[in-house]
Protein backbone atom coordinates (compact mmCIF):
# COMPACT_ATOMS: atom_id res chain seq x y z
CA UNK A 1 0.00 0.00 0.00
CA UNK A 2 1.47 3.38 -0.99
CA UNK A 3 1.79 6.43 1.27
CA UNK A 4 -1.22 8.24 -0.18
CA UNK A 5 -3.43 5.23 0.49
CA UNK A 6 -2.21 5.17 4.11
CA UNK A 7 -3.03 8.85 4.54
CA UNK A 8 -6.59 8.46 3.29
CA UNK A 9 -9.02 8.41 6.23
CA UNK A 10 -10.86 5.18 6.92
CA UNK A 11 -13.90 7.23 8.01
CA UNK A 12 -13.74 10.83 6.87
CA UNK A 13 -14.59 13.61 9.36
CA UNK A 14 -14.75 17.18 7.98
CA UNK A 15 -15.12 18.52 11.54
CA UNK A 16 -11.84 16.91 12.58
CA UNK A 17 -10.04 18.24 9.51
CA UNK A 18 -11.32 21.78 10.16
CA UNK A 19 -10.28 21.57 13.82
CA UNK A 20 -6.73 20.56 12.89
CA UNK A 21 -6.45 23.20 10.15
CA UNK A 22 -7.73 25.93 12.51
CA UNK A 23 -5.27 24.89 15.22
CA UNK A 24 -2.36 24.88 12.79
CA UNK A 25 -3.39 28.29 11.42
CA UNK A 26 -3.59 29.80 14.92
CA UNK A 27 -0.22 28.36 15.92
CA UNK A 28 1.52 29.69 12.80
CA UNK A 29 0.00 33.16 13.37
CA UNK A 30 0.89 33.03 17.05
CA UNK A 31 4.52 32.16 16.29
CA UNK A 32 4.72 35.35 14.21
CA UNK A 33 3.46 37.43 17.14
CA UNK A 34 5.47 35.64 19.86
CA UNK A 35 9.05 34.51 20.02
CA UNK A 36 8.62 30.73 20.08
CA UNK A 37 11.77 28.60 20.23
CA UNK A 38 12.45 25.89 17.69
CA UNK A 39 12.14 23.14 20.31
CA UNK A 40 8.66 24.29 21.29
CA UNK A 41 7.63 24.46 17.64
CA UNK A 42 8.97 20.99 16.93
CA UNK A 43 7.20 19.54 19.96
CA UNK A 44 3.90 21.08 18.93
CA UNK A 45 4.06 19.93 15.31
CA UNK A 46 5.25 16.44 16.23
CA UNK A 47 2.38 15.97 18.69
CA UNK A 48 -0.12 17.59 16.33
CA UNK A 49 0.89 15.33 13.42
CA UNK A 50 0.83 12.21 15.61
CA UNK A 51 -2.69 13.01 16.78
CA UNK A 52 -3.91 13.59 13.24
CA UNK A 53 -2.33 10.41 11.88
CA UNK A 54 -3.87 8.39 14.70
CA UNK A 55 -7.34 9.84 14.21
CA UNK A 56 -7.81 10.36 10.49
CA UNK A 57 -5.77 7.89 8.42
CA UNK A 58 -5.76 4.19 7.58
CA UNK A 59 -4.44 3.57 11.11
CA UNK A 60 -8.06 3.79 12.22
CA UNK A 61 -8.96 0.77 10.08
CA UNK A 62 -6.36 -1.42 11.81
CA UNK A 63 -7.24 -0.01 15.26
CA UNK A 64 -10.80 -1.26 14.75
CA UNK A 65 -9.55 -4.77 13.86
CA UNK A 66 -6.52 -5.40 16.09
CA UNK A 67 -6.65 -4.89 19.84
CA UNK A 68 -2.95 -4.11 20.24
CA UNK A 69 -3.07 -1.48 17.45
CA UNK A 70 -6.11 0.01 19.14
CA UNK A 71 -4.07 0.30 22.35
CA UNK A 72 -1.14 1.87 20.46
CA UNK A 73 -3.59 4.34 18.94
CA UNK A 74 -4.88 5.29 22.38
CA UNK A 75 -1.33 5.48 23.73
CA UNK A 76 -0.75 8.24 21.17
CA UNK A 77 -4.15 9.90 21.63
CA UNK A 78 -4.17 9.86 25.42
CA UNK A 79 -0.51 9.97 26.44
CA UNK A 80 2.18 10.76 23.90
CA UNK A 81 0.45 13.19 21.50
CA UNK A 82 -1.08 15.43 24.21
CA UNK A 83 2.19 15.34 26.19
CA UNK A 84 4.18 16.62 23.20
CA UNK A 85 1.62 19.29 22.32
CA UNK A 86 1.36 20.62 25.88
CA UNK A 87 5.16 20.48 26.32
CA UNK A 88 5.20 23.25 23.68
CA UNK A 89 3.07 25.43 26.02
CA UNK A 90 0.81 26.42 23.11
CA UNK A 91 -1.93 28.27 25.00
CA UNK A 92 -0.49 31.77 24.79
CA UNK A 93 0.69 31.17 21.23
CA UNK A 94 -2.76 30.05 20.06
CA UNK A 95 -4.42 33.03 21.75
CA UNK A 96 -1.95 35.36 20.04
CA UNK A 97 -2.92 33.79 16.72
CA UNK A 98 -6.52 34.93 17.08
CA UNK A 99 -7.57 38.10 15.27
CA UNK A 100 -7.68 41.11 17.61
CA UNK A 101 -11.49 41.33 17.62
CA UNK A 102 -11.72 37.64 18.62
CA UNK A 103 -9.22 38.18 21.45
CA UNK A 104 -11.30 41.09 22.77
CA UNK A 105 -14.43 38.95 22.68
CA UNK A 106 -12.62 36.08 24.39
CA UNK A 107 -11.41 38.37 27.18
CA UNK A 108 -14.95 39.66 27.65
CA UNK A 109 -16.41 36.14 27.64
CA UNK A 110 -13.96 35.01 30.35
CA UNK A 111 -15.55 37.50 32.73
CA UNK A 112 -18.84 35.59 32.67
CA UNK A 113 -19.43 33.22 35.55
CA UNK A 114 -20.36 30.25 33.33
CA UNK A 115 -17.01 30.34 31.51
CA UNK A 116 -15.14 30.79 34.80
CA UNK A 117 -16.83 27.66 36.13
CA UNK A 118 -15.84 25.79 32.96
CA UNK A 119 -12.22 26.94 33.28
CA UNK A 120 -12.21 25.88 36.93
CA UNK A 121 -13.44 22.39 36.02
CA UNK A 122 -10.94 22.11 33.14
CA UNK A 123 -8.06 22.80 35.54
CA UNK A 124 -9.36 21.01 38.63
CA UNK A 125 -6.45 19.25 40.35
CA UNK A 126 -8.56 16.22 41.36
CA UNK A 127 -11.22 15.99 38.64
CA UNK A 128 -8.86 16.08 35.65
CA UNK A 129 -6.44 13.34 36.87
CA UNK A 130 -9.48 11.24 37.83
CA UNK A 131 -10.96 11.63 34.34
CA UNK A 132 -7.56 10.88 32.84
CA UNK A 133 -7.57 7.45 34.49
CA UNK A 134 -11.28 6.69 34.19
CA UNK A 135 -11.35 7.40 30.45
CA UNK A 136 -8.76 4.66 30.01
CA UNK A 137 -10.43 2.10 32.24
CA UNK A 138 -14.07 2.75 31.26
CA UNK A 139 -13.43 2.34 27.54
CA UNK A 140 -11.56 -0.90 28.27
CA UNK A 141 -14.54 -2.54 29.97
CA UNK A 142 -15.44 -5.37 27.52
CA UNK A 143 -19.13 -4.43 27.09
CA UNK A 144 -18.36 -0.73 26.66
CA UNK A 145 -15.55 -1.58 24.26
CA UNK A 146 -17.88 -3.81 22.22
CA UNK A 147 -20.47 -1.10 21.58
CA UNK A 148 -17.95 1.72 21.15
CA UNK A 149 -16.21 -0.16 18.34
CA UNK A 150 -19.47 -0.92 16.50
CA UNK A 151 -21.16 2.51 16.69
CA UNK A 152 -19.18 5.21 14.87
CA UNK A 153 -20.69 7.96 17.02
CA UNK A 154 -19.56 6.31 20.27
CA UNK A 155 -16.24 5.46 18.65
CA UNK A 156 -15.52 9.08 17.76
CA UNK A 157 -16.66 10.27 21.18
CA UNK A 158 -14.29 7.74 22.76
CA UNK A 159 -11.32 8.95 20.75
CA UNK A 160 -12.05 12.64 21.30
CA UNK A 161 -12.63 12.11 25.01
CA UNK A 162 -9.19 10.57 25.53
CA UNK A 163 -7.51 13.32 23.48
CA UNK A 164 -9.18 16.12 25.42
CA UNK A 165 -8.57 14.50 28.81
CA UNK A 166 -4.93 13.98 27.85
CA UNK A 167 -4.48 17.63 26.87
CA UNK A 168 -6.12 18.83 30.08
CA UNK A 169 -4.07 16.46 32.23
CA UNK A 170 -0.68 17.29 30.77
CA UNK A 171 -1.58 20.98 30.93
CA UNK A 172 -1.65 20.55 34.73
CA UNK A 173 1.43 18.34 35.05
CA UNK A 174 3.71 20.45 32.82
CA UNK A 175 2.76 23.76 34.43
CA UNK A 176 5.93 25.62 35.46
CA UNK A 177 4.40 28.13 37.88
CA UNK A 178 5.32 27.77 41.57
CA UNK A 179 1.90 28.65 43.02
CA UNK A 180 -1.49 30.15 42.15
CA UNK A 181 -2.90 30.62 39.57
CA UNK A 182 -1.35 27.20 38.88
CA UNK A 183 -3.95 24.53 39.69
CA UNK A 184 -1.44 22.06 41.19
CA UNK A 185 1.47 22.56 43.52
CA UNK A 186 4.91 21.55 42.19
CA UNK A 187 4.93 18.48 44.47
CA UNK A 188 1.40 17.57 43.38
CA UNK A 189 2.58 17.48 39.77
CA UNK A 190 5.22 14.91 40.76
CA UNK A 191 2.81 12.75 42.76
CA UNK A 192 -0.08 12.79 40.29
CA UNK A 193 1.56 10.67 37.52
CA UNK A 194 2.36 8.00 40.13
CA UNK A 195 -1.29 7.83 41.15
CA UNK A 196 -2.62 7.81 37.58
CA UNK A 197 0.00 5.36 36.34
CA UNK A 198 -0.68 2.60 38.88
CA UNK A 199 -4.29 1.68 37.88
CA UNK A 200 -3.37 1.63 34.19
CA UNK A 201 -0.41 -0.67 34.84
CA UNK A 202 -2.62 -3.01 36.87
CA UNK A 203 -5.23 -3.08 34.08
CA UNK A 204 -2.52 -3.71 31.48
CA UNK A 205 -1.06 -6.58 33.50
CA UNK A 206 -4.51 -8.10 34.02
CA UNK A 207 -5.21 -8.01 30.27
CA UNK A 208 -1.76 -9.34 29.36
CA UNK A 209 -1.98 -12.31 31.72
CA UNK A 210 -5.63 -13.15 31.11
CA UNK A 211 -6.22 -16.60 29.62
CA UNK A 212 -9.73 -15.64 28.41
CA UNK A 213 -10.51 -13.68 25.27
CA UNK A 214 -11.84 -10.46 26.82
CA UNK A 215 -12.54 -8.75 23.50
CA UNK A 216 -14.17 -11.19 21.04
CA UNK A 217 -15.30 -8.19 18.98
CA UNK A 218 -11.99 -8.20 17.11
CA UNK A 219 -12.59 -11.77 15.96
CA UNK A 220 -16.13 -10.79 15.01
CA UNK A 221 -14.92 -7.92 12.86
CA UNK A 222 -12.06 -9.99 11.44
CA UNK A 223 -8.48 -9.39 12.50
CA UNK A 224 -6.60 -7.26 10.00
CA UNK A 225 -3.24 -8.99 10.49
CA UNK A 226 -2.92 -12.75 9.89
CA UNK A 227 -1.11 -15.02 12.30
CA UNK A 228 -2.40 -13.42 15.49
CA UNK A 229 -4.61 -15.41 17.82
CA UNK A 230 -7.01 -13.58 20.14
CA UNK A 231 -4.73 -14.15 23.13
CA UNK A 232 -1.59 -13.07 21.23
CA UNK A 233 -3.33 -9.84 20.28
CA UNK A 234 -4.55 -9.35 23.84
CA UNK A 235 -1.13 -9.98 25.43
CA UNK A 236 0.57 -7.38 23.23
CA UNK A 237 -2.24 -4.89 23.87
CA UNK A 238 -1.91 -5.38 27.62
CA UNK A 239 1.85 -4.90 27.44
CA UNK A 240 1.36 -1.63 25.51
CA UNK A 241 -0.76 -0.37 28.42
CA UNK A 242 1.64 -1.73 30.99
CA UNK A 243 5.05 -0.59 29.73
CA UNK A 244 5.05 2.18 27.07
CA UNK A 245 2.17 4.08 28.69
CA UNK A 246 3.98 3.94 32.04
CA UNK A 247 7.16 5.21 30.38
CA UNK A 248 5.33 8.23 28.96
CA UNK A 249 3.89 9.07 32.37
CA UNK A 250 7.31 8.57 33.97
CA UNK A 251 8.72 11.10 31.50
CA UNK A 252 6.01 13.58 32.54
CA UNK A 253 6.89 12.90 36.18
CA UNK A 254 10.57 13.62 35.48
CA UNK A 255 9.67 16.91 33.79
CA UNK A 256 7.58 17.87 36.83
CA UNK A 257 10.47 16.87 39.11
CA UNK A 258 12.90 19.00 37.09
CA UNK A 259 10.49 21.94 37.43
CA UNK A 260 10.33 21.44 41.21
CA UNK A 261 14.13 21.32 41.46
CA UNK A 262 14.49 24.47 39.36
CA UNK A 263 11.96 26.39 41.45
CA UNK A 264 13.55 25.13 44.66
CA UNK A 265 17.04 26.20 43.56
CA UNK A 266 15.72 29.70 42.85
CA UNK A 267 13.92 29.90 46.20
CA UNK A 268 10.51 30.29 44.56
CA UNK A 269 8.76 27.55 46.52
CA UNK A 270 6.68 28.71 49.47
CA UNK A 271 7.90 27.24 52.73
CA UNK A 272 5.12 26.18 55.13
CA UNK A 273 5.02 28.12 58.39
CA UNK A 274 7.12 31.00 57.02
CA UNK A 275 5.40 34.32 56.57
CA UNK A 276 6.86 36.46 53.82
CA UNK A 277 7.03 40.15 54.66
CA UNK A 278 6.04 42.73 52.05
CA UNK A 279 8.94 44.30 50.21
CA UNK A 280 7.63 47.81 50.77
CA UNK A 281 8.26 47.71 54.53
CA UNK A 282 11.69 49.10 53.84
CA UNK A 283 14.99 48.63 55.67
CA UNK A 284 16.38 50.30 58.75
CA UNK A 285 18.29 53.47 57.99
Amino acid sequence: MDLLAWLQPWESSPTLVLAFIATAWLFVRGCRAHRVGRLRQWLFWLGWIMLYLSLHTRVDYYAERMFFIHRIQHLVLHHLGPLLVMAAYPGQVLRAGLPLSWRVRLAAARRHSALRVLEHLATHRILIPLLFVLLVLVWLEPTVQFYSMLDWRIYRFMNWSVVISGLLYWNLILDRRPHLPAAMTPKGRILSPVLTMAPQMVAGAFIAFSTVDLYPLFDLCGRALPGFTALDDQVIGGLVMWVPAALVETFGLLVALATWLRLSSKGRLRQPGIRHLPRKLGTAS
